[in-house]
């Protein structure tokens, strides 16, 4: 069956309830995702809420050949307890080629080993929640985010095109979007608070200010 396109593809492997969070919540910011559990009922009991959902054993690399995990953007293991099965299963993810590993794993050693065998990131769930993370996949162009309070967050991000060759003032991100630059980082220079006749360059990152929803929507300006 062909996949709906979204904005982006996701596949979430292993379904507890970090992954199933994540999963829905892809699935609710409009992006097509696939839920793969070797459990069933797991499975069954997602499949009428995401795009696609599958039964089968992640650590087999032939069956994830055959779900064609290969072609989406991004694959989760969100696979807990089994450090094994978690360890097989990015293996065998870097083994076919797919573009972008995100493991999850509970300690900071399970963290180094997975990052040597090829995962291009790995959370922790006690820092990264299922649904800050799914935002966090959604906006490529933000980097980093640190939430300071209820409601509001600071987060580094890549300089929108449309931003480039124009002075802070002229952009009048206060206004049009409600954040605050408190830094440029161009190269290996560090501006901090900028003035307002800075001209951004292409290349530059921003360090914003502001609500959740605010920094949400500029990191997506493009």
């Amino acid at each position: 069956m062909a996949k709906k396109k979204h904005h982006q593809e996701y596949a979430i492997i292993g379904l507890g309830r970090f992954g199933t969070s994540l999963a829905l919540k892809l699935e609710k910011l409009g992006h097509t995702v696939m839920a793969i559990d070797q459990d069933p009922i797991l499975v069954q009991g997602i499949a009428d809420r995401v795009t696609h959902a599958a039964a089968l054993d992640a650590t087999n690399e032939d069956a994830l050949h055959v779900a064609d995990v290969v072609s989406f953007d991004t694959v989760v293991v969100a696979i807990g307890a089994d450090f094994e099965a978690n360890l097989l299963t990015t293996a065998s993810l870097k083994n076919l080629g797919v573009k972008k590993i995100v493991c999850k794993t509970q300690t900071n050693r399970q963290r180094d080993i997975l990052l040597r065998i090829g995962a291009d990131r790995v959370i922790q769930p006690e820092q990264n929640s299922a649904e800050r993370l799914a935002e966090e996949m959604s906006t490529p162009a933000m980097l980093e985010r640190i939430t300071l309070g209820p409601g509001y967050s600071l987060a580094e991000v890549v300089l929108p095109k449309s931003l480039a060759h124009r002075s802070l003032a002229q952009c009048d991100l206060r206004q049009q979007y409600d954040v605050t630059v408190l830094l440029v980082k161009r190269g290996d220079e560090l501006i901090m608070a900028p003035p307002a006749d800075i001209i951004f360059q292409l290349d530059d990152t921003l360090v914003v200010l502001g609500s959740d929803a605010n920094v949400t929507t500029f990191s997506k300006l493009v």
